[in-house]
């Protein structure tokens, strides 16, 4: 059963938050609210979010401050931030908002279908790697087990287990392939572009992993990093 990703969102006005959930129920993911800046950065901390929506204007810790402390952190400082704000002063204003990591920056009132839209390709991308970092995970016991008998001898790797990695694989590989192809037909954010081709190198280096246990091929190959 795969598992729901987590959106956060962050905004002092709770019948802003309302808003949010409403328009982002039908992706059926979890949705975390944050009613302050210090409260985003506490859930942070035990969390891992697919997407931050992230209000600028706030009493005491504003979006961009809230922004540059989770940029600075490493457990967060990859996770998408688009931000959302009432105010509009011109290229300045949303120069600084990209300055401060944002990948987007949408003004208010805002088309809730764009919205919507924009936070489902982070959340496939983060679904994706998720899968990805579980199929390393079993490639990885696979390599550790595989490579001694029950009496301390080589043993080849089992065939019905590389074929069960083989078909997961290629249902991830095929889903990130479809992914890109999205996403090049919607000329969408240099951010999600960039996300996805780093997604398809891991893929590739896995495959190469996976390829090199089937027997005849002269042993296992390194796992690629997951970073």
């Amino acid at each position: 059963m795969v598992q729901k990703a987590k959106i956060l969102l962050v905004d002092d006005r709770p019948e802003n938050l309302l808003a949010l959930e409403a328009i982002l129920s039908a992706l059926d993911q979890t949705l975390v609210r944050a009613s302050s800046g210090e409260e985003a950065l506490k859930a942070l901390l035990t969390d891992d979010f697919a997407v931050i929506l992230l209000d600028v204007q706030m009493p005491g810790m504003d979006g961009f401050e809230t922004a540059a402390h989770i940029k600075r952190r490493e457990r967060t400082r990859d996770i998408p931030i688009i931000f959302l704000t009432a105010i509009n002063h011109g290229p300045h204003h949303t120069f600084r908002g990209y300055a401060a990591g944002a990948v987007d920056y949408i003004s208010k009132p805002f088309d809730p279908w764009v919205l919507r839209a924009k936070v489902s390709v982070f959340v496939e991308l983060y679904m994706k790697n998720c899968q990805l970092r579980e199929q390393a995970a079993l490639l990885r016991l696979q390599l550790e087990g595989g490579g001694k008998g029950a009496a301390g001898g080589s043993k080849e790797p089992s065939g019905g287990i590389l074929a069960e990695l083989s078909a997961r694989l290629a249902a991830v590989e095929e889903q990130a392939e479809a992914l890109s192809k999205q996403l090049d037909d919607d000329a969408a954010d240099a951010a999600a572009v960039a996300t996805a081709a780093h997604l398809e190198r891991k893929l590739t280096g896995l495959r190469r992993a996976l390829d090199a246990l089937e027997p005849g091929t002269g042993g296992p190959a390194a796992l690629p990093s997951q970073n």
